[in-house]
C-alpha cells in the first residue's frame, strides 16, 4: 500500500469510553448552526422549556465541548433538534451558544428548516413544504421553497413580536447617556442608533468589530441593571436580555438598513439577526413606518441579507403585537463526528477572545 492510499484509508479508532457526536455544519448569511444529529443522550421533559433545562443541568459540558475551542470557537452556534412539545409540530429544538441556551435564533430556524426539508424529516409537498417547530419562545411556522429537488428560499413566521419601550435612555458608564428601543422578537433587545453622539462614531461595520462588542456588551449589562421591564408575558424563563442591536441606514438600493447583534457573550451575529430583524418590525410598526403586507430588506456586518415582513397584527398578553415573517438563505458548510476522551483535560473547551 503507498503513503498515500495509506493516509486515505486512515481513521481514528475511537476507546469505549469515548464519546461520539455527529453534526452537519451550515451557515445562515455567515452565522455558523453546527446540527446535533447523533449520538447526544436522551432528552426529558415534555415540553421544550423542561428539555431545555434538563439538558442545561445535566448535559452543559456537552454544549462546551461541541461549541468552545478547540472543535468550535467563541461565536460558534448550535442547535440540538428534540422530539415537539405540540402533537401536530415536526420537532423541537433547543438552541445553544457561548453563554448557554437561547430563547429563539432566526438564522438557525432557517437553516434546520432547509436541512428538514433536504433530509426527508418531513415529507415534501409539492414546491413548498411547510415545516412546524417548537422552541423555546414558542412555535415556529417555517416555509421551505423548492425547485428542481432543491431548496432556493426560506421563510417563517416568528412568534408574536412586540415593542415594550421607545426612545428610552439610560447612563452607561465609560459611554454617557445612550438612547434606545427595548423589544421582543423571540428574545429581548436593545436596538440602538449608532449615530448617537456617545458612541462616538462607531459604525456597523467590521472595522468596528472589537468596538461593537465591547460596546454592545457595556449597553447590554447597563440595561440589565437598570430596567426592570424586561418581563416575557407568560415564562419567567424567557425573560432577560439577550443582547444589543446596533442600527445604521444603508446607502444601497432596496436594503432599509443594517443590524449588527451583540448577543450572549459578547458574540456577534453574522447574519442580520432572525429574531433581531422581528424585533425591528415590530419597532417600525409600532412608529407608523411599516403597514402590514410591507417588506424590508436588512443587512448584516458581513453584507448578508435577511428580509422581514409585517405578516399581521396581534397581541400577546397586555401588548400590541405583530406576527413577523422572516426570510433568509442557508448553506452548508460540513459533517463532522466528534470525538470526547475523557481523560482530555480539554474535553469541555476553552474560549479565547
Amino acid at each position: 500500500m503507498s503513503l498515500f492510499e495509506k493516509i486515505k484509508s486512515s481513521q481514528i479508532r475511537p476507546a469505549k469510553a469515548w464519546t461520539k457526536i455527529r453534526t452537519l455544519d451550515m451557515h445562515t448569511g455567515g452565522e455558523p448552526v453546527r446540527v446535533i444529529i447523533d449520538g447526544f443522550p436522551k432528552i426529558q421533559g415534555k415540553t421544550i422549556l423542561e428539555k431545555r433545562r434538563y439538558v442545561k443541568s445535566k448535559f452543559d459540558n456537552l454544549r462546551k465541548a461541541l461549541l468552545f475551542e478547540p472543535r468550535g470557537h467563541a461565536d460558534m452556534y448550535g442547535v440540538l433538534p428534540c422530539d415537539p412539545e405540540r402533537p401536530d409540530s415536526d420537532f423541537g429544538v433547543l438552541f445553544i451558544h457561548n453563554e448557554g441556551y437561547s430563547t429563539m435564533c432566526g438564522h438557525a430556524t432557517l437553516a434546520i428548516a432547509k436541512l428538514a426539508v433536504d433530509q426527508a424529516w418531513v415529507p415534501r409537498t409539492g414546491d413548498l413544504t411547510t415545516v412546524r417547530i417548537d422552541a423555546p419562545c414558542g412555535l415556529l411556522t417555517a416555509y421551505v421553497t423548492t425547485k428542481n429537488d432543491e431548496v432556493q428560499f426560506v421563510e417563517f413566521e416568528n412568534v408574536p413580536s412586540f415593542v415594550v419601550a421607545l426612545d428610552e435612555t439610560i447612563d452607561v458608564p465609560g459611554l454617557g447617556r445612550i438612547q434606545y428601543d427595548l423589544a421582543y422578537g423571540g428574545a429581548f433587545y436593545a436596538y440602538v442608533d449608532v449615530r448617537q453622539e456617545a458612541l462616538n462614531g462607531l459604525t456597523c461595520s467590521s472595522n468596528d468589530y472589537r468596538a461593537l462588542i465591547e460596546k454592545g456588551m457595556m449597553i447590554k449589562h447597563a440595561v440589565m441593571r437598570q430596567k426592570s421591564n424586561v418581563v416575557h408575558p407568560f415564562e419567567s424563563d424567557l425573560s432577560f436580555l439577550y443582547g444589543t442591536i446596533f442600527i445604521e441606514p444603508s446607502s444601497k438600493v432596496g436594503i432599509h438598513s443594517k443590524n449588527v447583534c451583540v448577543f450572549a457573550e459578547g458574540e456577534v451575529d453574522r447574519s442580520p439577526t432572525g429574531s433581531g430583524v422581528s424585533g425591528r418590525a415590530a419597532i417600525h410598526h409600532a412608529r407608523g413606518e411599516l403597514n402590514v403586507g410591507e417588506k424590508i430588506t436588512i443587512e448584516s456586518i458581513v453584507e448578508s441579507t435577511m428580509t422581514v415582513c409585517v405578516k399581521q397584527d396581534a397581541s400577546f398578553g397586555n401588548f400590541p403585537a405583530i406576527i413577523p415573517l422572516v426570510g433568509g438563505s442557508s448553506h452548508y458548510t460540513g459533517q463532522h463526528e466528534f470525538l470526547i476522551d475523557p481523560s482530555d483535560p480539554m474535553s469541555e473547551g476553552f474560549i479565547l477572545r
